[in-house]
């Protein structure tokens, strides 16, 4: 069997699709990944083969963007004019040139690749959706209905109010079914799986300088607390001084401070830090969550679901996209303190921070949606199922 896996954006789409595709290449079909272009040494240095598919959402390398407030009206006006719009449009007519050319069976796209399920319709394909927007509520046919329907009449397809066609065959869904927002639940045709974080094969062969520095550093520091600080791999870019105010609030914790800033920052522009912080571009979650008491994040999807996956709670301060819904989701649930990026000041960080450390409360109910994620299929099976949607046979 023959699998195209499309991501339109960034690592926090590519990696929910990651543990799919090690499972499919475990079991012997063919993978290839398609992507826009920014993206291809990622996919490439996990081990697959990238094709260009266009569709530019990433910012360059050497931008950096001032702290703005949320604005959840802009926020929907960029899913419904740049990903169900442009990029949707770009991508479509590559996307099923690649699937053709390369005779894909079946296609894998993340939430967001709306462009992939049209290119797939038009080509007759089944296609399989994997959620990337944990929480919800931020994709609804009466915000992208219009330019997905006016881009399938492009291709032939008749009119699809409600949209069914973004999940007729397939979602899988990496989260704990708790953590879904009730006001969105997901479709009948929907699965949950593990998160990408408790992929088995994530970290096989994979370690690299800074994780290992990282991890002999925590060795050699037992019986404090470990605290993990990241502002993800889109947004902090566009974080302003957030970094470096959270820095301040935890640089005299008596623990173990690690912050991961991105491959697009250099740690030494946030100038020298305490023994008791270090700075790298990346650490993979599932190298250093398994030694965490806390993490401070931006509450982006990949962020939130990573540090509940091994049951560590949160200080989120939400900047956009996905990010306020997923706070909003992890107060509810009671695992983590919520901030403003904007007015959180170093007493306020510092204050949540040691709530969140010291009550019990927030550990207890991350460990419970640790449980019920390790509980869940693994990526094998849900291979096994997008292999039963191009023949049953081969299950």
């Amino acid at each position: 069997m023959r699998i195209l896996f499309t991501f339109t954006g960034g690592v926090g789409h590519f990696r929910p699709l990651l543990p799919l595709a090690r499972a499919a290449a475990a079991r012997g079909d063919a993978v290839m990944f398609s992507c826009q272009q920014a993206m291809m040494g990622f996919v490439t240095a996990a081990g697959f083969a990238a094709v260009d598919s266009g569709g530019k959402t990433i910012a360059s390398p050497d931008f950096r963007g001032a702290l703005q407030p949320t604005d959840r009206t802009r926020e929907a006006t960029v899913i419904r004019e740049t990903f169900a719009g442009r990029v949707a449009s770009e991508r479509a007519a590559r996307l099923r040139k690649i699937a053709s050319d390369w005779q894909a069976d079946v296609l894998v796209r993340d939430e967001v690749d709306f462009g992939a399920a049209v290119a797939a319709e038009s080509l007759g394909l089944p296609h399989v959706c994997v959620i990337v927007l944990a929480a919800g509520a931020m994709i609804t046919p009466d915000l992208i209905s219009e330019p997905m329907n006016a881009l399938r009449s492009d291709y032939g397809l008749p009119a699809d109010p409600h949209l069914a066609m973004l999940h007729r065959y397939l979602t899988l869904a990496p989260l704990p079914p708790t953590y879904r927002s009730t006001d969105d639940p997901l479709p009948a045709t929907a699965r949950h799986i593990q998160p990408a974080a408790l992929d088995r094969r994530a970290f096989v062969g994979r370690s690299s300088p800074a994780t290992a520095r990282t991890l002999d550093w925590l060795g050699q520091r037992p019986g404090r607390a470990t605290v993990y600080i990241t502002l993800g791999t889109i947004f902090h870019q566009e974080s302003g001084d957030l970094l470096p105010r959270i820095l301040a609030a935890v640089c005299d914790l008596d623990g173990n401070v690690v912050a991961t800033v991105g491959s697009e920052i250099d740690p030494a522009e946030l100038g020298p830090q305490p023994e008791t912080v270090r700075i790298e571009r990346f650490i993979p979650q599932e190298a250093l969550l398994p030694h965490c008491d806390l993490v401070i994040s931006h509450a982006g999807s990949g962020s939130v679901l990573g540090a509940l996956a091994f049951g560590v709670p949160l200080v989120l301060l939400p900047i956009g996209a996905d990010q306020p819904r997923n706070a909003a989701r992890c107060h509810s649930l009671q695992v983590a303190e919520i901030l403003d990026p904007i007015t959180a000041d170093d007493a306020a960080v510092s204050s949540a921070v040691s709530t969140v450390l010291t009550n019990p409360i927030y550990r207890n109910a991350a460990k419970q949606l640790r449980d019920e994620a390790a509980a869940l299929p693994t990526a094998d099976e849900a291979a096994q199922w997008i292999a039963n949607l191009v023949d049953p046979i081969l299950s």
